[in-house]
């Protein structure tokens, strides 16, 4: 009998999407280029299954039934560009691939355009959840050729998470739109990682919580609105004792690693011209942490003035999940306003209530957070800003205070919270009417003649002003808002 689908790529998540797939009844041939890597699965966690072992790419594609299925589990760039090269002498028509790694959007695009040409569907899905995720459920992103969906579908619906008895995975839109929602989604992880991470260093540098202390605070927050993954796991991590009896946490240098998706989803956002503000400073923050050794120089030329917290430390501690609850708002009200402006772009035909939903389960930012999102687009899918919906005007409105007090009690003691506050100037900047870009024009115009409007002229009537009495009155051809 052959199999349903192969798989290529025997990494952590590659080894616990087959071993999903084989425990939901699909028979699945696997292919590693380091083949003794194939043996150690068969002989060890795959033991006692129906999966296949393959030694070569020939004898991978021969091993399942038609249309063949290969999944492709590999790091993203010129790897996956070489399996591809390397399938195509080996595939029919009709045929699929499924890349399942985190590439580039644009990348995805350009792979399923070049191999419609070629008679072969692709597919390509983010994937997340790691390694739990990708064993007992992730959230799986499918785009690309919408021809392959219906083969793929019962697969990968059946292997995603599921909630409230619908699985964590649909359709989301053509060409590179699968890996596009991914993108987004590891840039809204930067960002939900940040803010817990700000908040972590207010409660215990600032007001001189121990990890046990956080622990049990951290699982009341997973009670309330700010239940969520990311939540329940960091409860977990100031639990965890170190071989010293020491809380792990404090033994851990303080360096973070990134591995390129929320820079991605920065840049895009350049491209766009959308303001992603706490998304970058997540990234920005992670780039900073990784300076370590010239922060120890810093820290030593450029002492902190002694400060130390004297208020209400219950009131304080409320003002911090405030501030952690809007910005965590804001994180995700950008990130859907990116997707907004990328699906007229880039013609995506996005479905923002269904990405909510398809975010429930499985994936890193799962929290319940995400069924008021999905509740906001259901009753507007025109919404242009999740801050406009009622539900989020009124949770924002509640936060407000605590949030501001959060920020200063950073200034105060001079604890960075980049993220906190770079969320809270884009919300007042976002509902400021007036904003100080008149005077930014004025002075564009004055040193380059770039034109600007007037408030009592119609929109798209450009104005240009000798400022000197020396320019004259040609002005630049360009004007881009």
């Amino acid at each position: 009998m052959k199999a349903n689908i192969g798989l290529i790529g025997l990494a952590v998540m590659g080894q616990n999407l087959v071993l999903n797939m084989n425990d939901h009844g699909f028979k699945v041939a696997v292919y590693n280029r380091t083949t003794s890597k194939v043996d150690e699965f068969l002989q060890g966690p795959a033991k006692a299954t129906a999966i296949i072992g393959t030694r070569s790419l020939e004898e991978l594609v021969n091993s399942l039934e038609t249309p063949r299925i290969i999944m492709l589990m590999v790091k993203a760039g010129s790897v996956v560009d070489q399996y591809i090269n390397d399938l195509l002498p080996l595939l029919s028509h009709d045929d699929i691939i499924i890349d399942g790694g985190n590439s580039l959007f644009t990348d995805t695009h350009c792979r399923t355009q070049f191999l419609k040409e070629k008679g072969i569907l692709y597919i390509g899905t983010g994937v997340s959840g790691g390694e739990e995720g990708a064993r007992h459920g992730p959230s799986i992103m499918p785009g690309g050729n919408k021809a392959a969906w219906p083969k793929v579908k019962p697969i990968l619906q059946a292997i995603s998470a599921q909630v409230e008895g619908q699985p964590c995975c649909e359709w989301v839109g053509d060409n590179g739109a699968g890996h596009y929602v991914k993108m987004v989604h590891n840039g809204i992880e930067y960002g939900d990682m940040q803010l817990i991470g700000e908040a972590y260093q207010l409660l215990s540098e600032g007001l001189g919580m121990t990890a046990d202390e956080l622990h049990t605070l951290f699982s009341v927050w997973n009670q309330g609105e700010l239940s969520s993954y990311l939540i329940e796991i960091t409860a977990d991590i100031f639990a965890y004792k170190d071989e010293d009896g020491r809380p792990l946490v404090n033994n851990i240098l303080d360096a973070a690693g990134q591995k390129g998706t929320g820079k991605w989803t920065g840049i895009n956002a350049l491209e766009l011209g959308i303001p992603l503000t706490l998304i970058v400073e997540s990234v920005f923050a992670r780039s900073l942490s990784a300076q370590k050794e010239e922060r120890v120089q810093a820290a030593r030329r450029l002492p902190k003035h002694a400060h130390t917290f004297s208020g209400d430390r219950h009131a304080m501690i409320n003002a911090i999940r405030q501030a952690l609850y809007a910005s965590k708002i804001i994180s995700y009200a950008q990130g859907f306003r990116l997707m907004r402006e990328a699906s007229r772009e880039y013609q995506m035909a996005l479905n923002y209530g269904e990405i909510a939903l398809m975010w429930r389960g499985g994936c890193i930012i799962r929290s319940r957070f995400l069924n008021d999102i999905k509740h906001a687009f259901d009753a507007n899918p025109d919404l242009v800003n999740l801050l406009l919906d009622d539900f989020f005007i009124d949770a924002i409105k509640q936060a407000d205070q605590g949030w501001r007090q959060a920020i200063m009690l950073g200034i105060e003691l001079g604890i960075p919270a980049p993220a906190f506050s770079a969320a809270l100037s884009y919300y007042d900047g976002y509902r400021t009417e007036r904003l100080p870009a008149n005077l930014l024009q004025a002075q564009r115009d004055y040193f380059g003649a770039h034109t600007y409007e007037r408030v009592d002229q119609p929109r798209g009537q450009f104005f240009h002003t000798d400022w000197t009495g020396r320019g004259g009155k040609t002005s630049a051809s360009t004007y881009t808002v």
